[in-house]
């Protein structure tokens, strides 16, 4: 499967540019969802000014919840929104622009979170959208100090939001092929159990493929019980239901 891919800019200092490159070894059959989140989040930590926080916060059938953090301050800013059903995060992530608060103690954007905000002990945040098809995500960055983050900041943070946009979409994909896959080997196995009901049938009772199948297909109907379990049932009991 492959790698995250992307242009690792070689105008960012290097603790940068080694995090952006570690991003883009990641190989998508050897991780989940979470995980590649989670390094996203935990590289974002560890270029970001000392002492903030990151938090991804993914909206699914219009529900969001914050899918990966690093620090409880991060969880519960995030969390917070969701119950008041705004803030910088949900902001940034619906209306796919940046939404920075520079100062907390001066913000009158959002008077219900705010004050856990500064409870918390944050004094400024900057969201990002992760650019992600049929995706709504957004990555965020809380500090303890006023004006934490400064425009590089901004620019290294949308780069990681770009890998994030891309490690979602290929996750999401990979998924649906893993589910597919799974769907089509279930499938396999019962059909292959139920040849082998109809073989004993035919057997036992001296009946063609069309005969054992209708067996299966009456006992189904009496018992309540679907095909493939009374198969399953006789091919490891030798009795069926019904």
């Amino acid at each position: 499967m492959a790698s995250v891919s992307g242009r690792v800019a070689r105008q960012h200092p290097p603790e940068v540019r080694a995090a952006l490159d570690e991003l883009s070894h990641l190989v998508f059959n050897e991780e989940s969802v979470h995980t590649v989140l989670q390094k996203v989040v935990d590289l974002v930590k560890r270029v970001m000014p000392a002492g903030a926080e990151a938090s991804i916060t993914l909206m699914r059938d219009g529900q969001p919840t914050t899918a990966a953090y690093t620090g409880q301050l991060a969880l519960d800013l995030d969390e917070m929104q969701y119950v008041t059903g705004h803030g910088p995060c949900l902001d940034a992530a619906v209306g796919g622009v940046p939404v920075e608060i520079t100062d907390g103690r001066l913000e009158d954007r959002w008077p219900d979170y705010v004050p856990t905000f500064l409870d918390r002990g944050a004094r400024s945040s900057l969201a990002v959208p992760v650019p992600a098809p049929q995706l709504v995500a957004g990555l965020n960055v809380y500090a303890p100090v006023v004006d934490g983050f400064s425009a590089s900041d901004g620019q290294v943070l949308a780069e990681f939001a770009g890998f994030a946009g891309v490690a979602l979409t290929n996750m999401d994909t990979l998924e649906s092929a893993r589910e597919l896959a799974e769907n089509l080997r279930a499938a396999m196995e019962f059909r292959s159990v139920i040849e082998q009901a109809k073989g004993i049938l035919m057997e036992r009772h001296r009946v063609t493929a069309e005969g054992a199948f209708r067996m299966l297909a009456d006992a189904s109907m009496h018992t309540n019980r679907k095909v493939r379990d009374l198969a399953q049932q006789l091919v490891l009991t030798g009795e069926l239901g019904g």
